[in-house]
């Protein structure tokens, strides 16, 4: 469980420096780049002392970087300008919990204890508290149904995409193939890379050409690209090798809602990196969350 909490703390950090990553070099190139970047860096680690490409749950791993890192991803950035950031990372973390539970106990046969389903449903209802818009704080663009759509699509993608993750370690320990979460990390990312790629491909294809050429964008300067590196470092590189080590030993229902107090835990990170104060609401829920997290650490 240790490596589930180490997860959300890179996962907190990766957060912070993806803003500033979009900010700095756009949309396109922060995303693509951190995921090159970190695809580089653990393709060099599995290659030469993982296991590479190899080992019995490595198409599941790949379907899992589909699924979750590819498909998921790319849900959440169409909701994201139909529903709010708030919205679409509530219903993101909230729902792929309770999704990964069933599928898992559907599929996999894992059952968890009542004691555990209390407390890590406890920990949702933080980050509901936490995180609901309101009044006082509604979203910050007009809600649009078809937003709920794809909220829920990249739920879906989270949580599905842990789960046969799962699947895919269970094979390989019982082929005696134990995979490290750096390897596992770098098979998965390749999946969400590829789902990318095509993405972009087919955007650029599909897109209207402009009847007449746009001048030149200024290049960035060199130093904005240091966020790219930070970004996927925290994120794709440490923060999803943790979250597939979590998952090697951990059922997805008790992993999942410990990864959703991320936007909770981003929360001092921000006061402390850029001065921005969190509500009396964002308070509450977030210490709602971290008692859950304690007695889930501690349930049986």
């Amino acid at each position: 469980m240790v490596a589930a909490f180490l997860t959300t703390l890179f996962f907190s950090l990766s957060t912070i420096f993806a803003n500033r990553s979009l900010r700095a070099v756009g949309a396109t190139r922060a995303n693509l780049g951190r995921l090159l970047f970190a695809a580089l860096v653990l393709g060099a680690y599995a290659h030469l002392f993982g296991g590479g490409l190899g080992g019995a749950g490595r198409d599941w791993l790949l379907l899992s970087g589909v699924i979750g890192m590819g498909l998921g991803d790319l849900a959440v950035f169409a909701a994201l300008p139909l529903l709010g950031s708030r919205l679409t990372v509530l219903m993101t973390q909230c729902l792929a919990a309770p999704l990964a539970i069933v599928a898992e106990w559907l599929w996999l046969g894992t059952v968890l204890t009542g004691t555990q389903l209390l407390w890590g449903f406890v920990i949702l209802g933080g980050v509901l508290i936490a995180l609901l818009p309101s009044r006082s704080s509604p979203p910050k663009v007009t809600i649009r149904p078809i937003g709920f759509l794809f909220g829920f699509l990249a739920a879906c993608g989270q949580g599905f995409g842990a789960v046969v993750s799962r699947k895919g370690n269970a094979l390989a320990a019982l082929a005696g193939e134990p995979i490290d979460g750096l390897t596992a990390a770098y098979q998965r990312i390749l999946g969400g890379l590829a789902i990318t790629l095509i993405w972009l491909a087919a955007r650029d294809l599909l897109s209207a050409k402009p009847s007449a050429p746009a001048p030149p964008e200024a290049p960035p300067p060199w130093r904005a690209y240091l966020w790219i590196p930070a970004n996927a470092g925290c994120g794709a590189i440490i923060g999803v090798s943790c979250y597939q080590w979590s998952l090697a030993t951990t059922p997805s229902g008790i992993v999942l809602p410990i990864v959703a107090c991320t936007p909770l835990v981003i929360i001092p990170l921000s006061y402390w990196l850029e001065n921005e104060r969190p509500t009396r609401r964002s308070l509450l829920g977030g210490l709602i969350a971290v008692a859950g997290c304690i007695a889930l650490a501690l349930a049986r």
